[in-house]
């Protein structure tokens, strides 16, 4: 790679691995696993960076290969296992008087409820912010299938957030 597109890559992959890896804890629930998939992510990226077109389809391809690595992840029997939690995960909590950490833990609680594809149509569209036709030509289904995917899931969100507003009272 020539040293004009080493330092264009990596001005791209500072600017984008926080959107990446938060991406990708939306989608798996696990800062552990979300950072291996935005590293994934980004390679993938590099390794192709002198084909892709970068006017235009560059962040939908990084979101694509992001995607592609949390549900591969999944995949992976070693990988379902659940890590606790460690004190350093920990300080944001401590740290956030208005406890509005409390309702964010909530909302990815009820997002891991949900199945991979509505969880990924979800954090994409409205995390994500990309149009219809973009999720789709991340996820590699119709804009259709987004849309179904995508009500499916808010409906079964709202459900979930509600049991839990009912069991808090």
């Amino acid at each position: 790679m020539k040293a004009s597109d080493e330092a264009e890559f990596t001005e791209f992959a500072a600017a984008m691995i926080r959107r990446l890896r938060r991406t990708a804890y939306l989608m798996c629930g696990d800062w552990h696993r979300a950072e291996d998939a935005a590293q994934d992510a980004l390679v993938k990226v590099y390794r192709r960076w002198n084909r892709i077109d970068r006017t235009q389809g560059l962040n939908s391809y990084a979101h694509q290969c992001l995607v592609t690595s949390v549900f591969d992840q999944s995949r992976k029997p070693w990988r379902r296992e659940r890590f606790v939690d460690t004190d350093e995960d920990l300080t944001d909590v401590l740290a956030d008087p208005v406890r509005t950490v409390d309702d964010r833990m909530l909302v990815v609680e009820a997002l891991a409820a949900l199945p991979p594809s509505q969880r990924a149509c979800v954090v994409l569209r409205h995390y994500g912010d990309l149009s219809l036709e973009q999720t789709a030509a991340v996820l590699g289904i119709g804009v259709g299938g987004v849309k179904s995917q995508t009500s499916r899931a808010l409906t079964r969100l709202r459900e979930l957030l509600d049991q839990t507003e009912r069991s808090a009272r």
